[in-house]
């Protein structure tokens, strides 16, 4: 684990968590629920099916009691949270590399360790970087490796966000694919119950802007993550993904006109998250198998 040193430094200079290891079943009840949150016809996969990805964020959910949350929604404590007073988290992105799909109805472990550790000086103050690294192994396999990186800051931060939200506004794409997202409070409560996320931000618009000065709820950056793989997933079902790599830019809303787009190429896709007033709020990209000669 690699520490730089700045003001944040000495409260995560003996942090050293050791690695956890879990298990858990890929059960197809959650693949099942988030299919008719995104209003599929059936579910996208089941028993016995490969595990779209990322779809493993359903699974290996944490659950502190009532009385270990903060008032925020965040867990009060936790392994791999750093010692960092009036802590304050977001997700910024991550990597993940797939060996081979994960297989629904199979016992599965977890393997997770910190990676990195690293402070930066961002423009609303100084910012506390945690990569966390996680194996998934399916019957003694390694088939998938992810790494996420958590950004962490003291105390909050006024942020620049739009008064008007301009919610009848729609984004516009000639890209070939293209899936549209209009979320309400309702889906952000249904996924923030798939995923086990009690931050208030999601569900509890007074909160949301009171406390933490947004103009509304915002839409989950697993999300807006997932909501991009959709794309491939829908217009690319045969080719199987060999990695993502993606980053949440800028906070989307509920009630916001959200558009998932993106660009295929043999190889690769490069995807993203557009609403009329940011054409960039989440970006990801998506490497291929390659397809085998034909013979």
């Amino acid at each position: 684990m690699r520490i730089t040193r700045s003001g944040l430094g000495p409260y995560v200079e003996s942090w050293n968590p050791g690695a956890v290891a879990e298990e858990d079943v890929v059960s197809p009840g959650p693949v099942a629920a988030l299919s008719a949150v995104l209003d599929l016809p059936e579910p996208a996969a089941g028993p016995g099916d490969p595990l779209p990805p990322l779809w493993h964020w359903l699974h290996f959910l944490q659950w502190p009691a009532q009385r270990d949350l903060g008032d925020d929604g965040h867990p009060l404590h936790g392994h791999f949270l750093p010692p960092v007073p009036q802590r304050q988290r977001m997700f910024a992105g991550g990597r993940c590399e797939v060996a081979e799909p994960l297989r629904i109805g199979e016992r599965t472990q977890r393997v997770s360790s910190v990676g990195t550790v690293t402070t930066k000086q961002g423009s609303t103050g100084e910012l506390l970087f945690v990569t966390v690294r996680s194996e998934y192994l399916q019957q003694g396999r390694t088939c998938v490796v992810e790494e996420q990186d958590i950004v962490y800051r003291s105390g909050r931060s006024a942020g620049r966000h739009p008064a008007d939200l301009g919610t009848s506004a729609a984004p516009d794409s000639d890209e070939a694919w293209q899936l549209p997202l209009h979320p309400d409070p309702t889906l952000l409560f249904r996924f923030s119950a798939l995923t086990a996320n009690a931050h208030r931000i999601h569900y509890d618009e007074p909160y949301a802007r009171g406390e933490e000065g947004y103009p509304g709820l915002v839409v989950h950056g697993p999300l807006l993550v997932l909501t991009m793989l959709e794309l491939v997933r829908r217009n690319a079902p045969s080719r199987l993904v060999r990695s993502v790599s993606y980053r949440l830019r800028r906070p989307a809303f509920s009630g916001e006109r959200l558009l998932a787009c993106g660009t295929p190429t043999d190889r690769d896709a490069a995807l993203r998250i557009a609403t009329h007033r940011e054409q960039r709020h989440a970006t990801a990209e998506v490497t291929f198998a390659a397809s085998p000669e034909p013979g």
